[in-house]
């Protein structure tokens, strides 16, 4: 841990981020996601942890599977949808899923219930990595740790 991190921190207190790398015109799949992370303070590379809150109608993310990088999903507060390659799977707190770097699986949670949706989510920091979305038009490609995202054919949004 580097000499200026904290030892612990409330959650709660760290900023929480809305936005989406996305390009505008599939952006508001994500409209209502509010993310905090977690292991940025304590100095963490290896892994990304968040704190992730959905609100009613809200996904985390496009359908998507990752070449690189494992994920990880453990349920905290509410009710949330997993939609993979198997259909719709009902996930409520004390559930967790994983996700294997490498297996085409495309995978998303939507909030579908009247309440927020609280969960962690963990996941590998590769900073070269590819993940692909089987349901639209887009393409992933994560280079010295900056993410670009295309048409699946490599041209630009």
């Amino acid at each position: 841990m580097a000499d200026s991190a904290p030892s612990f921190v409330n959650a709660a207190d760290l900023p929480s981020r809305s936005g989406t790398n996305y390009p505008a015109s599939v952006a508001a799949a994500v409209r209502g996601r509010e993310k905090r992370v977690l292991g940025d303070p304590f100095g963490l590379d290896q892994f990304g942890v968040n704190l992730t809150t959905l609100a009613p109608g809200a996904a985390s993310s496009h359908r998507h599977w990752h070449e690189r990088e494992d994920e990880f999903i453990y349920v905290l507060d509410g009710e949330i949808v997993l939609l993979d390659d198997a259909g719709a799977h009902r996930l409520t707190a004390g559930m967790c899923v994983g996700f294997k770097a490498g297996v085409a699986n495309g995978h998303c949670l939507i909030n579908k219930s009247n309440a927020p949706a609280t969960f962690l989510e963990v996941g590998s920091r590769s900073p070269d990595e590819c993940s692909s979305y089987p349901d639209i038009d887009l393409k992933g490609v994560k280079a010295g740790g900056k993410w670009l995202f295309t048409k699946k054919d490599g041209s630009a949004y």
